[in-house]
């Protein structure tokens, strides 16, 4: 009886053990928060940036304090307009326009309930988070039966996306920490 016992406990666990190691390993976390608290000081509401590492591509967020954070990272067709409403600090401008009028296969689209990073697993009855990247879109629920995919594709889908996730959030924070958005 003790080895069924242990056994069902080893079981659990297990089961256990994946969700709570997705959680820690999320890069994004730390980051959305970060760059909340800095919106925050700042009051802004929005917020965009080149991606110096890709021409053409560009970050922008739309934050709703307390409640929600959104991140699109594209290429843009028509750079230097982008660079101009940067220049205005029209972030919300840019944000419409990476939104609404990007290169789709390149965009990636983030809504951060919470502004808390990505979740695998929503907690209590929180709402998910979601990730739409070129023509995917995945909803990080944690029912990757409902999506009709395996535990390992879903792992890997919030591992890359919050990756990306993390990699337009840094962007986002090195331009207001570096730039006059901040004096």
């Amino acid at each position: 009886m003790s080895s069924r016992f242990g056994l069902a406990a080893a079981f659990i666990l297990v089961s256990l053990v994946p969700s709570a190691l997705h959680a820690q390993d999320a890069k994004s976390g730390d980051l959305a928060k970060q760059l909340a608290q800095l919106l925050d000081a700042k009051k802004l509401e929005s917020i965009a940036v080149a991606d110096s590492a890709n021409p053409g591509s560009f970050f922008a967020a739309l934050y709703f304090p307390g409640t929600q954070l959104i991140v699109v990272s594209a290429k843009y067709s028509a750079p230097s307009m982008l660079t101009d409403l940067i220049a205005r600090k029209d972030y919300r401008g840019v944000y419409t326009e990476l939104a609404s009028a990007s290169i789709p296969e390149s965009k990636l689209f983030v809504m951060d309930t919470y502004a808390d990073g990505l979740a695998f697993k929503p907690s209590g009855q929180n709402a998910p988070d979601s990730v739409d990247s070129g023509k995917n879109h995945a909803t990080f629920d944690g029912d990757w039966k409902k999506a009709k995919i395996s535990e390992a594709d879903y792992t890997k889908m919030f591992s890359d996306s919050d990756a990306a996730y993390a990699r337009a959030l840094q962007g986002l924070i090195n331009s207001l920490k570096s730039s006059g958005t901040l004096d």
